[in-house]
């Protein structure tokens, strides 16, 4: 089969929304973090919306090796969950692992907006982003900004435009995640552009359609229950020409993002440690297919693709045996185990009775929360009582759209006269999602 097969964009009218609420907040703007921010447009064929860019850069990173985009879906709810994805501890620890810039736009769609207008990347979204890496690449210090490979993780209608991305610029795109979102096999009837062809040259790229089993897989009607039957479309098609793309269906969810990061994560993690390049302007490198674990869609058995006895032109596709580990429970229950103790807080400061730290979120299950620790006794907790958001409770607390919620919770706790008093040594552990404790790390002064 020949894969450039006419696809349309999936143009969503959800209005996503965060459960937690959004409050507005004056975000960190100093470095490790730079934005910029465009106004509306009203010339032809450019994006009609504003939009802000905010992007992390790993402190201790020389040269960029790749950007990691973490884009919200369609609504004014989903645009302002979007804000906070640059300042999220578990993805930095992802793109500081790889030594990638991690990127979250957010686009000021008003409410009732065609949402088609940015995540359809032809109408202006495409240029706008590649404009932003270029003016951030200045504003940073870091001119490689501007050539290095993509990482591109959507949601929703964010699925859309990192699908899109894909089809215009497969040799610039090392990954692509689709959470509820992806381009459609079958052609809209309001689509303002004309269809596209999925390119050969995008059939190398490592593709996870991850979406809720609420989405029309076990709950067959109601507001989202075509996005399975798109993203299968769109699976079938890939794989069948041989694209490396898998399925992964998260148990008892629906249109929110869920616990996907525990598998998104992990999955990333594999795919970058393959293909980005080992010197600047290299292309990206080929996946080793040699390592690629495979499973039957819709099932949490895996196989080595050595030992694969079906098809593999209907296949999911993983890209190492970790990976198909973690994808075997994610599909299962979606609790993704982890059995490793978390890294400690990497600096703590006592200044008063008030106690500061830093900290990188453990790789595979995030940050929880903090031990605060006096004289070797656990006094406090932070937060003291955790806030409910979605999937597990986290020290960011997760938005609907895997996203911090606002206002972003401070590494900070103030010593009650009661505990505190000159001669106590003090320390702080971190606890990661699954409930397992860092080692401490005590206060200088």
């Amino acid at each position: 089969m020949n894969l450039l097969t006419k696809t349309a964009i999936l143009v969503f009218t959800i209005i996503a929304f965060a459960p937690l609420g959004v409050s507005a907040q004056n975000l960190p703007a100093e470095a490790p973090y730079f934005s910029v921010e465009y106004p509306p447009s009203n010339q032809p064929g450019e994006l009609v919306f504003g939009v802000k860019y905010t992007v992390w850069i790993p402190p201790s990173v020389d040269r960029l090796r790749g950007v990691i985009v973490h884009q919200h879906g369609c609504g004014v709810g989903a645009c302002q969950g979007g804000e906070t994805a640059a300042y999220d501890l578990h993805w930095q620890s992802l793109a500081q692992k790889h030594h990638c810039a991690l990127v979250g736009p957010t686009y000021k769609q008003p409410e009732g907006a065609d949402c088609g207008l940015w995540c359809d990347a032809r109408n202006g979204s495409d240029a706008r982003f590649r404009q932003a890496l270029d003016d951030l690449a200045i504003q940073s210090g870091h001119p490689e900004l501007s050539t290095v490979p993509w990482a591109l993780w959507g949601h929703s209608g964010g699925g859309v435009w990192v699908g899109t991305m894909l089809i215009l610029h497969p040799d610039r795109v090392a990954a692509v995640w689709l959470r509820s979102g992806t381009p459609r096999m079958v052609a809209e009837a309001n689509s303002k552009l004309p269809s596209m062809e999925y390119p050969t040259a995008a059939l190398p790229v490592p593709v996870m359609c991850n979406l809720g089993d609420e989405e029309g897989v076990t709950v067959t009607d109601g507001r989202f229950s075509g996005v399975w039957p798109k993203n299968e479309d769109f699976y079938r098609s890939v794989r069948g020409a041989g694209g490396l793309i898998g399925v992964a269906v998260e148990p008892n969810c629906s249109h929110q993002c869920g616990n996907s990061r525990y598998l998104a994560i992990p999955w990333f993690d594999a795919c970058l440690a393959q293909r980005l390049p080992d010197q600047q302007g290299q292309p990206l490198k080929a996946m080793d297919e040699s390592k690629a674990w495979l499973a039957d869609l819709l099932s949490a058995e895996t196989f080595a693709g050595a030992d694969y006895s079906g098809d593999k032109k209907t296949s999911v596709w993983l890209p190492n045996e970790r990976v198909a580990r973690v994808y075997r429970q994610y599909v299962t229950d979606a609790n993704v185990l982890d059995d490793t103790a978390p890294p400690s807080p990497s600096t703590v400061t006592l200044r008063g009775n008030e106690l500061t730290w830093t900290a990188t979120a453990d790789f595979e299950s995030g940050i929880q929360g903090f031990n605060i620790l006096r004289d070797g006794k656990v006094v406090a907790k932070v937060p003291a009582e955790p806030r409910r958001g979605i999937g597990r409770n986290l020290f960011q607390v997760n938005s609907y759209h895997d996203t911090p919620a606002q206002p972003l919770v401070e590494k900070r706790y103030e010593i009650p006269s009661s505990e505190f008093s000159a001669g106590a040594m003090f320390s702080v552990q971190t606890i990661n999602s699954v409930g397992l404790v860092s080692e401490p790390t005590a206060a200088s002064k």
